[in-house]
């Protein structure tokens, strides 16, 4: 072979090796992946990103909670406290997960969904799962709890991902790709409206479909699905009557400012209250006992009140990063299952920070979904900041 001549894939290939010791190729055959430990501009703003919103979190949880964790434990700090832990474990589950190639999580696909099939069957037993505020979510693990449903977004996701990026599979075979995971999403979906859990269900099955178009799944298929989701979501709405009265306070909630419409017109009035520049760290007037679960579902509120817009607009900035730069870590993944993991991580985590924030706002209904990385809150944080760190580790070894 003349110096003129091209080179061809094995030399080429062998050349990236030896440039990259620890790069490897793709089973696509994409070319090698870049090494595991390889920072790249996408990287980086998803790790700035989720630090910036974790922190920010950490401090407004402990303004928010202050006045409630004195009334429950005479200390401004105890609900703090444990944020800082739980923020402080997924912090350290985050830089573990960015460090484990993406590609070994594919052996857990089947048993994660398998084992959150079984703790959600659990959390349904009288006297075994824990209830609070008219739902049974939790499960007591000695002195802490878990949310089952934390751990199923993350598993839906990689169940998902595996089937529809199995090499040797086309998308078209739908009895071996689409149909298992559509009657996976359908199972978990009833077992999470006994809880009930609609927000996480709608995160779920918005997620999944996202990931099934992504994917090419024929569209009847899809459109299938959103109206059959949309007919079992308004099902439940309507044969519930508190939902139906949440629903009613969504699309008027000056119709019982004293009842249902209570909590989002205190949101509402918390937001314009913060103005443009906020009413200042820690002097929230809504923890007060003004707006429920300040701590939890509404931190946004909280932050609009003492940041201001600027602030509120900050922390959509930060979502807005993180949609951004999980779509282009999908588009650069080195192989398909990659960019279905990305793309579901992204979707869930965006979606999941939507719905909170337009609830808060009062432009969807109150679905009872926390708000990724600030609301108070351990399943979510750990789960959330760990799959995170999946994402980040698909965006290490993006072309």
């Amino acid at each position: 072979m003349t110096a003129t001549q091209p080179r061809s894939r094995k030399v080429q290939q062998g050349a990236a090796r030896r440039r990259h010791p620890t790069a490897r190729s793709t089973p696509d055959g994409r070319g090698p992946r870049r090494p595991v430990g390889h920072r790249t501009t996408v990287f980086l703003a998803l790790f700035g990103a989720t630090s910036i919103l974790t922190a920010l979190g950490a401090v407004m949880v402990l303004s928010a909670s202050a006045v409630s964790s004195i009334a429950e434990t005479e200390s401004a700090w105890s609900l703090f406290q444990r944020q800082l832990m739980w923020a402080a474990i997924g912090a350290i589950v985050m830089l573990g997960t960015m460090r484990v190639d993406y590609h070994r999580w594919r052996i857990l696909a089947a048993p994660s969904i398998v084992g959150c099939g079984v703790l959600l069957v659990v959390v349904l037993i009288p006297g075994v799962g824990l209830s609070a505020n008219g739902a049974t979510r939790w499960l007591g693990v000695g002195p802490f709890t878990m949310q089952p449903s934390e751990l199923l977004k993350f598993a839906i996701v990689l169940f998902a991902a595996d089937l529809l990026g199995r090499p040797g599979r086309p998308i078209a075979h739908t009895k071996i790709t689409v149909r298992p995971i559509l009657f996976v999403t359908a199972i978990f979906a009833v077992l999470l409206m006994f809880q009930p859990h609609l927000g996480a269900v709608l995160v779920i099955g918005i997620t999944v479909v996202a990931m099934l178009f992504l994917a090419g799944a024929p569209l009847g298929h899809l459109v299938g699905t959103g109206v059959a989701g949309g007919g079992f979501a308004a099902a439940m709405v309507l044969a519930t009557p508190w939902r139906r009265d949440r629903f009613l306070a969504f699309l008027d909630p000056w119709a019982d400012p004293a009842g249902v419409g209570y909590q989002p017109l205190q949101s509402l009035h918390a937001i314009t209250k913060g103005g443009w520049s906020g009413v200042g760290l820690g002097a929230s007037y809504a923890k007060w006992g003004f707006l429920p679960f300040a701590h939890t579902d509404f931190i946004f509120a909280i932050v609009a009140e003492e940041l201001g817009m600027l602030g509120a607009a900050s922390v959509i900035c930060g979502f807005v990063v993180i949609g951004v730069a999980g779509i282009m870590a999908a588009l650069r993944a080195p192989d398909r299952f990659g960019m279905l993991l990305a793309v579901g991580i992204t979707t869930w985590v965006v979606v999941q920070a939507l719905l909170n924030m337009g609830a808060v706002m009062a432009v969807l209904p109150i679905m009872g979904v926390t708000l990724p990385f600030l609301s108070f809150g351990g399943s979510s944080m750990v789960v959330t900041l760990g799959a995170m760190g999946v994402l980040m580790n698909v965006a290490r070894q993006g072309h």
